[in-house]
């Protein structure tokens, strides 16, 4: 369990929030949500006892162990797999390393006997004996073959280590697990294993910041919300917390509101008749009535919301795109595999599969950026295409561009009004407009790309990872606008929710295993299921 008591923090002179008195319970799953900024992964650092709050403290019983997912993808270079995942449990680490100095000695002292009996009792009580078969099956459903499982982790690649450290923060069944943005760089299956891996555990602390709608949905029995300054909690999944959050606001709009018509009515009767002497009684009766009734402050919401709405110039042809046999290798690893498919006007088509570099490179090809070993592809005539890569430092790192000259170079508007209108509808507004591009953030890159491709018009739009970046607000506000973009979309993501809602058709390019389904996505992993 862990529980805060008044914890408040300030960052830059400005709250991000007060007063946080909560408490985690074993056997739940917590949701932690709020806007870009607000303090979500702070308030993890709080808890985990990274970081210490301005004022306030949080309880934690010192005989738990706390489990966090390292963000340092670098941390464990020197060590194998296997090594980085028994790192999820540092006191069974220290164990083994002191056992192997005392038996490595040659003769040991009465005093090193009794240590030595004293770490195989603990040892035995921590499971030790089967750790390193526990930390492999771990990794191997996660997708790491055990031929990786005595690599060095630098030798790995991006999307392997994400794998890796993930299984250290759930080695070992911790009593407290706390994880920030554990979906981001999975693939949707290994989501789905990690959602039922949570779902499975009866007795631990989870505590999850996260973007990911569906996921939120499928594991959080409470949701913390951290805006308006201060950290509230729901008992439910999102959707209930979303459900109970516009009710509540409605109901505070309505009873403002009737506050309001009963002030107005007050004010008008005593001011017609505080002078009157017969009705002087009623007018002071009237204004203690007055004096009682407050409107319930709505607070200030740190959450917004951009427009996302896309337009194409000319509406699409018959003939959209034709891919024929399509292959790829690089660094001697077939990474696209005689891919073939045509693309129909008004397809909207998720390309998901087990490698991230698949999908990326095969974009890249369609998009001109690089080109195939074998086979070919053929835009139709009536084609116009933008395109959002996964990686997009290339157009912001030493780019000393404003955002308004930034804006101008991949659009015809010239005027800075027109700039600001549209940068405004991506949330910059006011002296934000003339920062440097190569200063932005991530969030704040993707919405500027999302500037880009909506000013170019095109009628199809190709999209790596979008949701990458971005909060709730923002992926919702690119959600709905995907859904009504009458044109043919690309995409790939690992937002089960964005995937569902937006794609009716699915093409799984993984190499040796082409599927090209015209179903949703809850319909393939159902049929996934039946054949597993």
């Amino acid at each position: 369990m862990i529980k805060t008591i008044d914890v408040g923090l300030q960052y830059g002179g400005r709250p991000l929030f007060s007063h946080a008195d909560l408490v985690f319970s074993p056997g739940n799953c917590y949701g932690i949500i709020g806007a870009n900024g607000a303090g979500k992964s702070t308030f993890l650092k709080i808890l985990s006892g990274e970081l210490e709050p301005d004022r306030g403290e949080v309880i934690r019983d010192p005989k738990e162990r706390v489990s966090v997912l390292k963000q340092d993808h670098f941390l464990y270079d020197d060590y194998t797999v296997t090594d980085t995942v028994l790192h999820g449990n540092e006191e069974l680490c220290e164990i083994l390393r002191q056992k192997e100095e005392l038996y490595a000695k040659e003769e040991m002292t009465e005093e090193e006997g009794m240590r030595l009996c004293e770490l195989e009792e603990r040892f035995a009580e921590m499971d030790g004996w089967s750790a390193e078969s526990d930390a492999e099956i771990l990794l191997n459903d996660l997708g790491i073959p055990p031929a990786l499982h005595t690599a060095r982790m630098e030798t790995l690649p991006g999307d392997m280590k994400v794998k890796v450290l993930l299984a250290q923060a759930l080695f070992g069944h911790p009593d407290i697990l706390l994880m920030d943005e554990p979906t981001n760089h999975l693939d949707l299956e290994t989501i789905a294993w990690l959602e039922n891996f949570l779902l499975d555990l009866d007795d631990t602390t989870v505590i999850i910041v996260s973007h990911d709608r569906h996921f939120l949905n499928k594991v959080c029995t409470h949701i913390v919300d951290v805006d308006f300054g201060k950290i509230t909690t729901v008992v439910g999944n999102y959707d209930f917390w979303y459900e109970y959050t516009q009710i509540r606001q409605r109901q505070i709009r309505e009873q403002n509101k009737k506050a309001e018509a009963k002030i107005r009515e007050l004010t008008e009767f005593i001011a017609r008749f505080s002078a009157n002497a017969s009705k002087s009684k009623q007018a002071t009766s009237r204004k203690k009535l007055l004096d009682n009734i407050s409107l319930e402050d709505e607070g200030v919401s740190s959450r917004r919301f951009p427009f996302v709405d896309f337009k194409p110039d000319r509406e699409i042809g018959k003939d959209v795109l034709v891919v024929d046999s399509l292959s790829k290798t690089i660094d001697g690893k077939k990474i696209l595999d005689k891919v073939s498919f045509t693309v129909r006007p008004h397809d909207k088509i998720a390309f998901i599969g087990d490698d991230p570099v698949a999908r990326t490179t095969l974009f890249r090809i369609l998009s001109g950026e690089l080109e195939p070993d074998e086979g070919s592809y053929k835009w139709g005539v009536t084609t116009s295409f933008s395109y959002f890569p996964s990686d997009n430092a290339s157009y912001f790192e030493g780019c000393e561009d404003s955002l308004v000259d930034w804006v101008r170079n991949y659009s015809n508007l010239v005027y800075e009004s027109d700039v600001r209108s549209w940068l405004g509808r991506l949330l910059f507004s006011g002296d934000e407009v003339h920062k440097k591009a190569s200063v932005l953030s991530g969030g704040e890159r993707v919405r500027m790309m999302l500037c880009k491709m909506m000013l170019s018009g095109a009628n199809v739009l190709i999209l790596d990872e979008p949701t990458n970046h971005l909060d709730l607000e923002s992926i919702a506000a690119l959600n709905e606008g995907l859904i009504r973009f009458p044109e043919v979309l690309l995409f790939t993501s690992h937002d089960h929710q964005f995937v569902q809602t937006v794609s009716n058709r699915i093409i799984d390019v993984t190499a040796g295993r082409f599927h090209d389904m015209q179903i949703t996505y809850d319909e393939y992993i159902e049929q996934k299921l039946r054949k597993e």
